[in-house]
């Protein structure tokens, strides 16, 4: 048995899962301590399912909290940066193009330094170790702990960012270091951006992750942590300390992949409906469709990888305007009474009329009290909840990649705002639990890894490449708490780069695998898995 978690701004679900059936599922407030609406949730699935805590093999978890801070700008680490990319890469320093506010928050410290590779591999300039040493100590003595390093084409090689790292850990040892080639891939700005959130994370990280530990700590459960990835797979919980950006876009992750559990569709498109918003996503095999593009993460352009997800305003508690000067006349959203909607909304006594109240009034919401509704003529109902249908649609058909219709999965607290006839859609599916879809995605997750290097095929063949960064793949896997049995690859993804010479082609290999039979207090040796 497992329990799944999904800590979202508003909501906290959860599910115990029993094999493959959901036994017992909860919804309810996300507290601000986070520990505690976690604690009280899980509490509530044994409570209902009559089970005791050392029943449980494992415990995951998804949360929204990373990307509320940087949308909030709240709770952020002072961030010292080191660029190894002089003389060539000093057009855009670190931090060109972000937001004001968010610059301010984080301290916009840098350092421009040499060092760096071209992209064959041709060295820029050495790094210079002294000035590294400088760095380092000035952000110690200005009581900067978390540090971003970067390097030009450092996925190719990160050998400058790693000699980097370990001067600035012997002369700051209190330092919290990212380093870019371990989350980003491909171009400089967009990869420091992200090694720079990661950085800002930190603190959050140890203090979120330890909340979730405490929580199960408390309850006497003695199962390993993992918290869910960007791509739908998982991590240990020590790993998501270090790498809080990867789990950023979790919450509408972990609703796919429950919605392809909870159907056995492999290839859909997921409407997942929540109070503000309705994220919109593609399956592909089961697993989110990955944006090729960069990624907007609060105002910053990031290139590590997220879910292509389309986000739309419109959420059960979206407001209805009627607006002569908006399409149909009706404007719905962007703005919502969110959580308040149990106060504010017409079904349970408010003043606010909202999208649940026009579903109510089309006779399609099994909660509140529809005769609160104030009256509203059949005009106005039927052009706002038009109105409704004609976002979802607009939403879905910009994810589409082809002119065939396609299965929809409406998944969601708010699943109901999803309508039957949506032109090229087959059908709709909604299954059971869709309301906790984002837990029961996380309470099913894998064990994930991940490999993104250049090879030139001149120098390696390409079944040599491919079967060595297989290998590496698998091996994340297995470190990562996976079962080696199980592991395998499930993606495949090379794109040959004309202005290298030979044939050189960036290769990205993504391997997932079930979770390794092990129980431990000791969240150092549950990473281990069964390697050996």
């Amino acid at each position: 048995m497992r329990i799944g978690v999904d800590v979202g701004g508003t909501n906290t679900d959860a599910v115990l899962i029993d094999g493959d059936r959901v036994i017992a599922t909860t919804k309810g407030a996300t507290t601000a301590d986070v520990s505690s609406g976690v604690s009280a949730a899980i509490e509530r699935v044994l409570a209902d399912a009559a089970v005791l805590p050392e029943e449980i093999l494992w415990v995951m978890i998804g949360t929204t909290q990373f990307t509320n801070a940087l949308v909030e700008r709240d709770r952020l680490d002072r961030v010292g940066v080191l660029r190894l990319a002089s003389p060539s890469g000093d057009a855009l320093p670190p931090m060109t193009a972000w937001p004001r506010d968010l610059i301010e928050r984080i301290g916009g410290r840098y350092y421009m330094l040499p060092g760096g590779f071209e992209v064959d591999g041709r060295e820029i300039a050495p790094i210079d170790e002294h000035r590294i040493r400088v760095a380092a100590r000035e952000l110690r003595d200005d009581g900067i702990r978390s540090i971003a390093i970067s390097s030009a084409f450092s996925p190719i090689d990160p050998a400058m960012e790693l000699r980097a790292a370990a001067i600035v850990a012997e002369e700051h040892h209190e330092a919290r270091i990212s380093l870019s080639h371990e989350i980003g891939r491909l171009g400089l700005v967009e990869r420091e951006n992200g090694v720079i959130l990661n950085a800002a994370l930190m603190s959050l990280a140890a203090t979120v992750v330890a909340s979730f530990e405490r929580a199960i700590d408390q309850l006497g459960l003695t199962a390993p942590l993992f918290i869910s990835q960007n791509d739908g797979t998982l991590i240990p919980a020590d790993r998501a300390r270090r790498y809080p950006v990867v789990t950023m876009a979790s919450g509408p992750t972990n609703s796919m992949r429950g919605a392809a559990y909870l159907t056995g569709a492999k290839d859909a498109i997921v409407v997942d409906v929540g109070g503000t918003t309705c994220d919109i996503g593609v399956l592909v095999g089961g697993f989110p469709r990955e944006s090729s593009i960069s990624v907007d993460v609060g105002g910053v352009r990031t290139n590590f990888r997220m879910p292509d997800i389309l986000a739309v305003g419109l959420g059960g508690g979206s407001r209805v305007h009627f607006d002569p000067a908006a399409e149909s006349g009706v404007r719905i959203g962007p703005d919502s009474v969110g959580y308040r909607i149990v106060e504010e909304g017409q079904l349970f006594g408010g003043k606010t009329l909202t999208a649940s109240d026009i579903a109510a009034l089309c006779g399609r919401v099994g909660f509140g009290d529809p005769s609160r509704i104030l009256p509203l003529p059949e005009a106005m109902r039927d052009a706002a909840w038009a109105r409704i249908e004609a976002m979802v649609a607009e939403g879905v058909d910009r994810m589409k990649t082809t002119a065939t219709d396609c299965d929809v999965i409406a998944v969601g607290g708010g699943e109901f705002l999803v309508g039957e006839n949506i032109p090229g859609v087959a059908r709709v599916l909604r299954p059971a639990n869709a309301a906790v879809a984002n837990a029961v995605g996380a309470a099913i997750a894998q064990i994930g890894g991940h490999v993104e290097q250049v090879v030139d095929y001149d120098v390696e063949s390409r079944d040599e490449a491919l079967a060595r960064l297989s290998g590496i793949a698998i091996g994340q896997v297995v470190s990562n708490g996976g079962d080696v049995a199980s592991a395998r690859i499930v993606d495949i993804d090379e794109v040959f780069l004309s202005y290298l010479p030979g044939r050189s082609a960036q290769v990205r290999i993504r391997a997932v695998g079930d979770l390794a039979l092990v129980q431990s207090k000791d969240k150092e040796k549950v990473a281990l898995g069964n390697a050996d």
